[in-house]
């Protein structure tokens, strides 16, 4: 299925309440975790770039880097294997049915060093002292990004970074939500500086995302 229809079609089960309640809002909306497959296309390698992301982050071997809203595990598994067998990946989500998917998953590939973290709404219960935290096409299903992000920046490093990606308000074709549901980056820039986070680069080299980088200090 094309990965398009497939983010419209789940939207539209969510907002009809397939995953329970939801307001018109788009924060806050859980991504169905029977449908996570269909986020797992062929294509995605190419248009995701995960080593070009993990590069811009500075995650190299032996860092400790949180996959926030990790859903199935995706970017996770390609965290594991570039931090390496002295880093370690805490793969979170506030929904039990993700990370019982990315347990399975890290043992058929027999991973030993991903670690899974179950966080509330409003608290991802980030372990101290992360080389990195990213969040890839998740920021609209939080529905208080500005606490979210004030507990990230808090469980960084002093030279942490945070890594957010979402798809181009402004993008045609290819994956993604519909226009409608995607985040300006100024929204969350605004967010970020609100929890305490600065904005150190702004990253567009992804066909249909942007990359923004956070850190807790000024950029110099």
């Amino acid at each position: 299925m094309d990965m398009r229809l497939a983010f419209a079609g789940l939207i539209g089960l969510v907002a009809a309440g397939a995953a329970g309640p939801v307001s018109q809002d788009p924060h806050g909306r859980l991504f169905p975790p029977e449908h996570v497959g269909l986020l797992e296309g062929p294509d995605r390698e190419d248009w995701q770039q995960p080593a070009r992301v993990m590069d811009v982050l500075r995650i190299a071997e032996g860092a400790r880097v949180a996959d926030v809203g990790a859903g199935g595990g995706w970017f996770t598994v390609r965290l594991a294997h570039r931090v390496g067998p002295n880093g370690v990946v805490f793969a979170q989500d506030i929904q039990p049915q993700m990370l019982e998917s990315i347990r399975r998953r890290v043992r058929r590939e027999g991973l030993s060093n991903v670690e899974s973290v179950l966080g509330s709404p409003t608290d991802p219960r980030l372990p101290a002292n992360l080389t990195a935290v990213l969040l890839v096409d998740v920021y609209s299903q939080i529905a208080d990004p500005v606490v979210v992000l004030g507990h990230i920046g808090r469980a960084l490093a002093p030279q942490g970074r945070v890594g957010i990606v979402e798809f181009k308000p402004d993008g045609d074709g290819g994956p993604g939500p519909p226009r409608s549901d995607r985040i300006d980056p100024s929204a969350i820039v605004r967010d970020a500086f609100e929890a305490g986070l600065h904005l150190q680069s702004s990253e567009t080299f992804l066909r249909y995302q942007y990359l923004l980088v956070f850190g807790r200090e000024p950029r110099s």
